[in-house]
């Protein structure tokens, strides 16, 4: 089953091992942030990615501010002897 989680991204456990992905493709958030962070510019990834879009992109880097809006604990574990 697939869960959208924006327009442009979704999760389904049957496709790349249920991470996010952009609308249904095996193109994962995490490669394109990847390659963003690698200083790839969108043209590039466009020009490697010819079925994406630039709204694509803008989704993914979206979405990871919004992961950002979680709030996390850190939880000290101590070791056992």
């Amino acid at each position: 089953m697939t869960t959208y989680i924006a327009e442009r991204i979704s999760i389904n456990p049957e496709i790349c091992g249920g991470k996010p992905i952009i609308r249904g493709m095996r193109v994962t958030v995490q490669t394109i942030l990847e390659f963003l962070y690698a200083g790839t510019t969108k043209e590039e990834i466009l020009e490697q990615y010819p079925m994406l879009e630039e709204a694509d992109i803008d989704a993914c880097m979206q979405f990871a501010i919004k992961l950002m809006e979680n709030k996390y604990f850190i939880k000290e574990i101590r070791a056992v002897a």
